[in-house]
């Protein structure tokens, strides 16, 4: 296996398998212009319920795109929850509003994404806040 030469596993929790998953999903970073287009890609976006007058109060995951990005960014984002504080504090900010576990995990997976694509985009490597 070639060596991965990529800021995103200067993230903590990161491993080559997780980054190599990622890479290989998202293909080239240029093909989006923004990190919304990724989680839209990975089926992470909201979707909207609407009929008539009636507006869906609960938005859920779309579910389509690539089910193995979305896996490869489900199970990273669950390592790097666990080794990094700042994302460590985001769960438990989204846990202690009364979210699902599940909730607040999809909640820092598309925090995790923003991050992914601006280490991707800058080449810096990912620096932990003290």
């Amino acid at each position: 296996m070639d060596e991965i030469r990529s800021p995103i596993l200067s993230i903590p929790g990161i491993n080559y398998r997780m980054g190599a998953m990622i890479i290989a999903e998202i293909g080239d970073f240029n093909r989006f212009s923004s990190p919304d287009k990724i989680l839209a890609y990975a089926g992470l976006s909201p979707s909207t319920y609407q009929s008539g007058q009636l507006d869906g109060c609960y938005s859920h995951m779309e579910k389509r795109g690539s089910r193995y990005l979305r896996y490869a960014l489900f199970n990273a984002t669950k390592f790097v929850c666990i080794w990094d504080n700042q994302f460590s504090a985001y769960l438990a900010k989204k846990r202690s509003e009364g979210k699902h576990y599940n909730v607040a995990i999809s909640h820092a997976a598309k925090k995790l994404v923003r991050v992914i694509y601006q280490l991707e985009k800058s080449g810096q490597l990912y620096h932990r806040a003290a």
